[in-house]
């Protein structure tokens, strides 16, 4: 029996797989909220409010959090204290780790981008003394959305299941047979 030959074309199982955040597509999402906040600001900068220096506070503190969870759920998975047992660190919480890392990783780049779209502005207004006074809030929410995206990444990297050791050693045979060691 010959192995399928991959295609390069996703089967119907893979379809519908989640696979790790990509950055890019990080940086879309963080470019589009620039573009969405510079306009939105651009218009209606006078119906603001001042922004505070620890508008982006929040997102440095989930970041935190993040991080270490990472820590936590990493020498748990390289301990192999997965699992149903009490002391134990259940499948289904790893899974719903996942998804908040995905979720902050989003949260994340959309604060980062909205906050550079405000900066943007804030710059381009070098005679207003409000615009001058906003900049460092702005760049406290950049910073805060930035570290955000890249805890979540951390968490998500930290999340996934160690390396099978048996397929390092099940090589296939120059004619498609696998190899037993």
């Amino acid at each position: 029996m010959t192995a399928p030959v991959p295609t390069g074309k996703p089967g119907p199982d893979d379809e519908h797989k989640l696979g790790p955040t990509r950055v890019r597509d990080l940086l879309a999402v963080a470019v589009v909220a620039a573009l969405a906040l510079w306009i939105v600001i651009r218009y209606n900068y006078g119906a603001f409010p001042s922004l505070p220096w620890l508008a982006g506070i929040s997102l440095y503190a989930v970041a935190a959090l993040e991080v270490v969870i990472g820590f936590v759920v990493r020498k748990r998975i390289a301990d192999r204290e997965i699992g149903s047992g009490s002391r134990q660190l259940h499948p289904i919480n790893v899974a719903r780790l996942v998804a908040l890392a995905k979720a902050s990783a989003i949260l994340g780049a959309v604060a980062a981008g909205g906050w550079a779209g405000i900066l943007v502005f804030l710059l381009q207004n070098l005679i207003l003394d409000a615009a001058r006074a906003d900049r460092p809030g702005a760049i406290i929410g950049i910073v805060g959305g930035v570290l955000l995206a890249a805890a979540a990444l951390w968490l998500e990297h930290c999340c996934r299941t160690p390396d099978d050791p048996m397929s390092d050693n099940a090589d296939p045979a120059p004619d498609g047979s696998p190899t037993v060691a």
